[in-house]
């Protein structure tokens, strides 16, 4: 699957950049600081999501990857404009595309628009697209089953994402359990909520996890990255690892 031969590895940790600042300096200078922190501390892979900044900003710290950090893993996830983080993934060469939902979200009428586009946005790149399904804060309009929605979209993406009711809120082992029964071997990321506490049960169905909260001082999105949340979520990611040795 794509998704295994571009990540290289079974189980992939996302670090989210939020983009806070007073303006596009200061965006950046923090940015560059908790990309430092991640990297640093041997996190897999970096989403830079205008959650705080503008799309502009997006493409800032991107160009920035880009230009300086072209080796290592980074990917986009521009909110309420989805063909933009198409065109920005392609422009500055991003691995990966994060978006909120691929299907479940649209009346049926919208989804049949929504396809078409998805389609000729897939063509803009090679980007791996994490989508979700059922996501936090996304609306269900589709009338469709869960399985439905999720059969959907395993063929607009390649890897669903599946969170609970809010940013930083766990999501349910049971609804882990749930998209995995439905999508099988298909990779499966859990894109809220983890932590040291809950990884493990979490990494046992799923294929990775997008951690933005947790990484901050307050353990809320609008905190600080703190380099020991980093450090103790990986560390106990790799001994749960060690003790399968």
């Amino acid at each position: 699957m794509r998704y295994f031969d571009v990540f290289g590895k079974e189980k992939v940790i996302f670090a989210m950049l939020h983009l806070k600042g007073e303006n596009s300096a200061s965006i950046m200078d923090r940015t560059k600081r908790e990309i430092d922190i991640y990297l640093s501390n041997n996190i897999d892979a970096l989403v830079v999501e205008n959650y705080f900044g503008s799309e502009d900003d997006v493409e800032q710290i991107l160009k920035y990857l880009s230009d300086e950090l072209p080796a290592i893993m980074y990917g986009v996830n521009m909110l309420d404009n989805d063909m933009r983080g198409f065109e920005a993934a392609a422009k500055y060469n991003a691995k990966f595309i994060q978006l909120d939902s691929v299907a479940g979200h649209l009346t049926p009428d919208d989804d049949i628009v929504f396809a078409e586009k998805m389609s000729n946005w897939r063509k803009l790149t090679p980007a791996v697209v994490l989508g979700g399904v059922r996501f936090k804060y996304q609306p269900y309009k589709s009338g469709r089953t869960l399985e439905e929605d999720l059969k959907i979209a395993m063929n607009r993406c390649d890897a669903i994402v599946v969170t609970g009711t809010g940013t930083g809120v766990e999501t349910e082992i049971s609804k882990i359990k749930e998209f995995r029964s439905i999508i099988s071997d298909f990779p499966l990321i859990v894109g809220a909520g983890v932590t040291p506490d809950n990884c493990q049960k979490c990494l046992a169905i799923a294929n990775g996890a997008i951690i933005g909260s947790y990484f901050k001082d307050n353990y809320k999105d609008d905190g600080e990255v703190d380099s020991s949340h980093v450090k103790k979520l990986k560390d106990t990611i790799n001994n749960i690892a060690k003790e399968k040795i």
